[in-house]
């Protein structure tokens, strides 16, 4: 079977929906394809579910720029749909020796567009967070948790009232990209094997980019695609009522942004992530690391009771920088890097993710669009 549109998206985890309806709201007949049986069922269901404020990111960084953006942006769409949602505030905490680290996020911070942070002593932050030890803090009261597959709920319901269809259990196979005014083509596995012809192709296909992209675009394209790797995080429920009001964060560490306290809408705690490199998408749970978390976490909660920690979940980040480099930037892949009108591959699209996938979506959008004029 072969059929027409206007634009295929790769993938409906929260960037890829976001995506599909930025572009449908642009008038593009939108098709979006899933591998799995349900929307969101990888990187975006199985994360902390913070909306980022913006403070981690490197000056002028897509991270920076797309995390404060899409936060407001966010904060808009879940507001006027009815998804639930939560502006907690989230608490970053340090020693006297971290005291110049964290200092030069806050000031990284500002100069990035966050202007609303508060520096807090020992004695404001017992006061904050009774349960919370640091010689430092800074308080973000414009970070705050949504519920994600609502809101991915909602953004499949916004494709569809704009006449676009989410297609699940459709793998890409392979396909051809077109030069000039002819139309890609991406061909679909599945129950339905299929040929899609499009004047527009997104590649959001989060911890299978990589791959999605060299089938499609060829080995050709291999040494201008980043690599990617996959960052493990386990997660622990927190039994009985929580300790924290805020969201509680240590320093960053390499590879992630330490195993930090966070809160779901009904007000439970949890624990995360660790980080843990690895080859394979695996979702089990490995609890032989426990110790390691409440080391972690007895730094700034020095009352945990191990007791209460429950295994909850894993999560898979697709990186493209490794163990022991820096951390990488969104790795915006269109038409100015590669040539082909239309097309738009996105790669190492982690944390802040979730919260920059409105502002993503318009990013890429405005790119494919005027690509095709």
């Amino acid at each position: 079977m072969e059929f027409p549109t206007d634009a295929v998206v790769i993938g409906a985890g929260v960037v890829g929906l976001a995506t599909a309806r930025a572009l449908a709201l642009r008038g593009l007949e939108v098709v979006v394809l899933e591998r799995g049986g349900g929307i969101g069922e990888g990187t975006s269901s199985r994360n902390s579910e913070v909306i980022h404020a913006g403070i981690y990111y490197p000056v002028g960084s897509l991270k920076a720029r797309l995390c404060v953006r899409g936060r407001e942006l966010l904060y808009d769409f879940v507001r006027e749909r009815g998804v639930d949602h939560a502006r907690c505030g989230k608490l970053v905490v340090g020693s006297q020796a971290e005291r110049t680290a964290l200092e030069a996020i806050r000031a990284r911070a500002e100069a990035c567009g966050v202007t609303d942070l508060h520096t807090l002593d020992a004695d404001a932050i017992r006061e904050r967070e009774p349960a919370v030890r640091g010689d430092i803090g800074v308080f973000s009261p414009s970070t705050g948790i949504v519920d994600s597959h609502q809101l991915m709920l909602a953004l499949q319901a916004n494709i569809e009232s704009l006449d676009g269809t989410v297609v699940l259990r459709s793998p890409v196979e392979d396909g051809t990209l077109g030069k000039g005014a002819e139309r890609h083509r991406v061909r679909i596995g599945g129950a339905e094997p299929a040929e899609i012809r499009a004047r527009a192709v997104v590649n959001a296909a989060g911890l299978h980019a990589r791959d999605v992209w060299l089938r499609l675009a060829g080995e050709a394209h291999a040494a201008a695609t980043p690599p990617q790797f996959f960052a493990k995080g386990h997660y622990y429920a927190y039994s009985g009522r929580s300790p924290f009001r805020h969201l509680v964060y240590p320093l960053p560490e390499p590879g992630g942004l330490g195993i930090h306290a966070t809160l779901d809408l009904g007000g439970q705690a949890r624990f995360g992530p660790d980080v843990r490199w690895t080859q394979h998408i695996d979702y089990s749970f490995d609890d032989g690391h426990r110790e390691h978390f409440v080391k972690a976490i007895r730094a700034y909660f020095p009352d945990i009771d191990p007791e209460r920690l429950q295994p909850a979940y894993t999560g898979i980040r697709p990186k493209i920088s490794g163990p022991g480099e820096p951390p990488a930037d969104f790795f915006i892949l269109d038409g100015c890097a590669h040539g082909l009108r239309g097309i738009c591959s996105l790669h190492g699209i982690e944390s802040p993710g979730l919260t920059a996938s409105l502002a993503i979506a318009e990013h890429v959008a405005t790119a494919v669009v005027d690509s095709l004029r």
